[in-house]
């Protein structure tokens, strides 16, 4: 049987969707050194720049993503996560190709990320080079770093 994902704009307000963003913040720190953590917290993923989403299995919260405007042409990843419970089950690629559709639907014709280097990130790195993404430098204000793998793709 399919599952239904549902994904929607999400204002940053809901205590599921507050509690998720908490949690992938915890886990950058977790796997990070603090100068190298450019995750965002609750009320930078709240900047107008930024269109946020959430989706749902079910009633319950699966995961999250945004997409930032860096400028007209370009958009950045920003705050990609899954809950735990639902790992393995498509939320991620489904969130991926839902912020893809939208940098598309607003006119840009590239997407930029960033993502850890370490061990734990090998999953998100192999989901976005499996979507058309590829290894670039540091861009838009970023710096090189040993625990950041920047990446790109053309729309």
């Amino acid at each position: 049987m399919q599952t239904t994902i549902d994904i929607r704009p999400d204002d940053l307000t809901g205590d599921a969707t507050r509690r998720l963003v908490a949690h992938h913040l915890a886990g950058m720190h977790d796997t990070s050194p603090p100068e190298s953590v450019h995750a965002l917290d609750v009320e930078a993923l709240a900047d107008p720049t930024i269109a946020f989403y959430s989706a749902w299995i079910d009633g319950e919260l699966a995961g999250i993503g945004a997409l930032k405007t860096i400028d007209e042409a370009r958009g950045e990843l920003k705050s990609m996560r899954v809950d735990a419970r639902f790992l393995g089950t498509g939320v991620g690629r489904a969130l991926l190709r839902h912020l893809i559709a939208d940098a598309r639907r607003r006119g840009m014709t590239s997407l930029w990320l960033e993502t850890g280097s370490t061990e734990e990130f090998l999953p998100a790195q192999r989901l976005y080079a499996s979507e058309g993404f590829v290894e670039c430098g540091p861009f838009d204000g970023y710096a090189a770093d040993p625990f950041s793998v920047f990446m790109t793709r053309t729309l």
